[in-house]
């Protein structure tokens, strides 16, 4: 009865983005582009895409030659505006994925704006930021910039030619959006997806000629402790009984991959982005406590662990049994190579420090 009435809203909501897609792509909109390359890194769907694992690898790939300028909205945040996130800013502040990048490389500059445009102004205008490239959280949507790399990705787990729009499907934009990708990349894949299955999904997606196609998988790293200095977990897994924690668009692959590693496994699962409180730490310590094996731990997610450590009045023994498993992607068929290579071509030789203009 529910799927009856959204699926009216979702016509609705096709022909309101269809239209502001025809009036950017007939220029009666204007989109803005920038002398100095922008990578934006986005997709067409709700939920988790693996966003953030990816801008990781495209910063890491990427700082060790230039300087790297990340920009994101700031989802969630408490903040209006621009703002330049420091090593002290909070979720509340600068929005959780933020706050993750921004921890884990300090020496690049973080900033958030809801406006896009206006953030790469800022960043490029401003005197004591070393910029050769912006990279853009979650942004295939913002016409109103035109990067000079549109990264889009792809879910292999939830196959968006079988989808429809929001609020009855998943869908952002209609798969004819995918002409305005240069890159893009199919995720979470099984590590060995067949040649001729992944044929077959490029024949679904009717890529173009300009148009680069990647197929990666999620690698998760090492269970590590919530509490900075402590040494990695070491242990039998399978001898535990672990209370796994997920606050994000699609927990799937990481419930399928703990569950191998675990004795037994219980999952309290969260909405995406959510922000934990007190009461709800309070619920997973109880639970906790219940669990008569005297091998047990709490696992999250790197994010997760973010907006876990923000709430307020965190008692101070609950992240001494608490660790995070943090994600890495992994490239199939030994594309790894030609990805680093396009984007570390396109930056060399797009790098600028020209001025904000307009086309």
């Amino acid at each position: 009865m529910i799927k009856l009435f959204l699926y009216p809203l979702s016509l609705i909501y096709r022909l309101v983005v269809s239209f502001r897609n025809f009036m950017y792509d007939s220029k009666i909109l204007k989109s803005s582009d920038f002398k100095l390359p922008i990578i934006s890194v986005g997709n067409i769907t709700v939920g988790g895409t693996g966003k953030t694992p990816h801008a990781e690898y495209i910063i890491s790939l990427l700082k060790k030659e230039f300087s790297v300028a990340f920009l994101s909205r700031g989802y969630k945040r408490k903040t209006k505006g621009y703002l330049l996130a420091t090593m002290n800013s909070t979720l509340f502040d600068i929005g959780d994925e933020p706050v993750q990048i921004k921890q884990k490389f300090p020496e690049i500059a973080v900033a958030v704006c809801e406006n896009r445009r206006k953030g790469i102004r800022k960043l490029i205008e401003d005197p004591t930021i070393n910029k050769d490239v912006i990279i853009l959280d979650d942004a295939f949507q913002h016409r109103r910039v035109e990067p000079s790399i549109n990264m889009l990705l792809l879910d292999y787990t939830q196959p968006v030619f079988e989808d429809t729009f929001l609020p009855y499907g998943r869908l952002r934009e209609s798969l004819k959006a995918f002409h305005r990708a240069n890159f893009i990349v199919v995720t979470k894949c099984p590590d060995h997806l067949q040649p001729i299955e992944q044929r077959i999904y490029k024949n679904k997606l009717d890529i173009r000629p300009y148009q680069n196609l990647f197929f990666t998988s999620i690698h998760y790293g090492e269970i590590t402790p919530a509490e900075k200095g402590l040494s990695l977990f070491s242990d039998d897994l399978h001898r535990y009984t672990v209370v796994l924690v997920t606050g994000i668009g699609n927990p799937a692959p990481l419930v399928e991959y703990v569950e191998k590693q675990v004795g037994k496994i219980i999952h309290r699962s969260y909405p995406d982005h959510h922000s934990f409180k007190l009461s709800d730490i309070e619920q997973l310590k109880e639970e906790y406590n219940k669990i008569e094996n005297p091998r047990k731990i709490i696992i999250t997610t790197e994010k997760d662990m973010v907006r876990i450590k923000a709430v307020k009045n965190l008692p101070p023994d609950f992240t001494g049994f608490v660790y995070y498993i943090p994600i890495e992607i992994k490239f199939l068929d030994r594309s790894k190579e030609s990805f680093n290579k396009k984007i570390l071509t396109h930056v060399r030789e797009n790098k600028s420090n020209s001025k904000f203009y307009k086309k």
